[in-house]
Formats: C-alpha cells, structure tokens, sequence
C-alpha cells in the first residue's frame, strides 16, 4: 500500500526520471517504483536535486495484483512501462482497483482506441481520469490544436510535429510495435486507415529546408478529437529532422510488411524488440536545450478560412516529464474538467498546460496566423 500520493511505475527509463525531477520541483511526494529496486536507487541516485525530493523505492512485480496492493492508498498512478498494448493492461486495471487516475506516456494510437474502448465508461462511472498519451509529441501539438479552435467554424486540422534528436530505448521499442499495428487518421468523423508505407515531404515552419514525416502510427490526436463536434477531419505526421533516421525507419517498415508481419505475434515481438535494440541499447545523454528543438505546427481549416499555429520549444523529452508531473499536482488539488477518457488539454484546459510549459521555459509564445485569426 502506497503511502505517497503519486506512483511513478516505470522510473528507471529517461522519461520515468524526468517525472521524479519535476515532481520534486512541485514538492509533491511520490513512489518510485519498478521490477529491481536497486536499479530504481541507482539511477534516482544521478536525478538532479533528488536529495530534497520526498519519495520511496518500491519493487513490484509486473501483474494486476501486485500493483494493485502497490497502488493502494494513492491518487494518480504515472506509467511510464511500454510498450503499452503489450505491459498497459495489468497498470490500467490495478489503477482503476485502487482507485487512482491514470496517465501514460504512449504513443500507440491502438492502446488509445483500446484504453478508451475497454476502460473509459469504468474510470467515469468512478470520478477517475483515464489520460493515456500525455507526452510533447501530442499534447504540444493538441496545445496548438486547440489554439487554432478558439476561432469558429475550422473542422480540419494538419498537424505536424518534428524534434531534433533521438528515440530512446523505450521510444524506440514502441516505434517498432506500432509498426505492425494498423493506424489511423480521422475523414468526415470516421477513421480511415493509412498506408503503412505512407510518407510525406513538409514545409517545416522556420526554415528553408523540408523535411520527411511520417504518420508515426496515426498518433493520438485523431482519438481525441473523433467526438469533438467541432472537428470532421484530423491527420497528424512527425518525427526527427535527422532525415537518415527517417529513411530508416521507412526500410524497417518494408521489411516488417514483407516479413514480420506474417510471423506468429511472439516471434514478431522478439525480432522487433532485438531490431530496435540494434538501434538504440543505450540511455541518450540529458538533452541540451540548444540542441534537442522541437516543432509543433497546426493547420486548421474550414470551409471560409484558416488559422496557422506554430510552437517552438526545446527538449522534447522534459517537456513530457513536466506534463506528466503537473498532471499529477493538479490532480492532488483540482478534479479534471472531465472524468473518464481523456487528453490532457481536456483535462486540464490548453492554455493551462501552455503556461506550465512557458513557464518552465520549455516552448516559445505561440506564433497564430490566418484569415480568421484577426
């Protein structure tokens, strides 16, 4: 039983430590907890000013009835253990047992659909929230998204992120799981499945070269807005700007439509997993707000008019331990402006979530251009 508010399960990997760090900059006591605590101890050991954070090791085994006497006595459960459609289920049920909120960093567009499907009417009916997917590479651009629909009458977004770096360990073992999912955007309020070969060459706001991005296995934004009536239609893409890395991961996915995908689950799991441990093994460096940039561009449109939001920011990867760790402050304090499934700008309001990440000096003003805009 926890005797923390907040759980982090999962916080040996980048981004589990990024939440310790920023929950410790909101004094907001936690359990950090995972498979090995003596790895948990080592790596909390290097997170900077960890000595003034109020936490405790716990070591649990990855099952429903284990984590469910771990969350126990918490109010939001941090996840931080992917692939998700894979490790998500057993976290999911004991948050919901144990009656805490839950949030993610996924980028699995089926967990999404399957988190929603299986387990949002049972966090409702519960006063919890189910909030899957907090993480800069959608809800930075949901940010933008949602700045462009403070005009009437857009029904379409473009959505577009790109960040200079490199998947880590754990973003690269879902990049390779999604690959053999199927993957989605949002066409007049249905989803239309994209090709898994599908690329496209964009217009990266801020400079004169293009870029290549992919549909990065449909992200979670076509989720999210689905039952907006607001919108009709929702196609994001991303990636790096590293355009090597880009082309790579389009061999990848001809190789995983010619041979994987034909190969019994368990065995397409142990070559996926071995191909994208062949790229990245290791832990990357901190990220160097110089170096790490990211881009969020949204295009939202409508039969008389369009408006362009741009967002710069840096460090992609602190910019979702922040999100993840303000979740859970506010959580502590304030109920969600919705119970059940949802994104993070429908929990806690996109200009909210803006000025937490402006205030931490991780993303520009917003740059808001357009016909309907003035």
């Amino acid at each position: 039983m926890s005797k923390k508010p907040v759980v982090i399960y999962g916080v040996t990997g980048y981004t589990g430590r990024l939440v310790a760090e920023y929950l410790r900059e909101y004094r907001v006591p936690f359990i950090a907890a995972g498979r090995d605590g003596k790895r948990i101890a080592e790596v909390l050991s290097k997170v900077p000013g960890i000595e003034n954070a109020e936490y405790e090791i716990a070591e649990v085994e990855h099952s429903t009835e284990a984590l469910t006497k771990l969350f126990k006595g918490a109010r939001v459960v941090c996840n931080m253990v992917g692939p998700f459609m894979k490790y998500g289920p057993e976290a999911v049920e004991a948050a919901l047992a144990a009656g805490c909120h839950y949030t993610d960093t996924n980028g699995e567009q089926n967990w999404m659909m399957h988190a929603e499907e299986t387990w949002g009417a049972k966090f409702a009916a519960k006063n919890l929230l189910l909030a899957p997917g907090i993480a800069q590479m959608y809800t930075t651009g949901e940010i933008a998204a949602q700045l462009c629909l403070e005009t009437p009458g857009l029904d379409t977004l473009d959505i577009l992120v790109l960040w200079k770096g490199f998947p880590t360990y754990a973003s690269t073992q879902t990049i390779f799981s999604i690959l053999t999912a199927n993957f989605y955007y949002l066409e007049q309020n249905k989803y239309v499945q994209w090709s898994p070969t599908a690329r496209s060459e964009v217009v990266v706001p801020g400079q004169h070269d293009v870029a290549m991005a992919l549909p990065w296995g449909g992200t979670a934004h076509p989720v999210w807005f689905k039952n907006d009536p607001r919108v009709a239609n929702c196609k994001a893409q991303g990636g790096v700007f590293a355009r090597a890395v880009m082309e790579g991961v389009v061999q990848i996915t001809a190789v995983i439509e010619e041979k994987i995908k034909k190969l019994p689950k368990a065995e397409q799991e142990a070559q996926l997993s071995a191909m994208a441990a062949s790229l990245q093994s290791g832990m990357p460096p901190r990220e160097n707000p110089r170096e790490n940039t990211s881009v969020d561009s949204v295009i939202a449109s409508g039969p008389l008019g369009r408006v362009h939001c741009v967002i710069h920011g840096n460090c992609n990867y602190k910019q979702t331990g922040l999100l993840q760790a303000y979740a859970a402050y506010h959580l502590l304090q304030a109920p969600p402006q919705r119970y059940g499934f949802a994104s993070g700008c429908q929990a806690f309001g996109h200009r909210q979530l803006l000025g937490v990440l402006q205030s931490f000096g991780l993303v520009s003003a917003p740059r808001i251009s357009g016909d309907l805009a003035r």
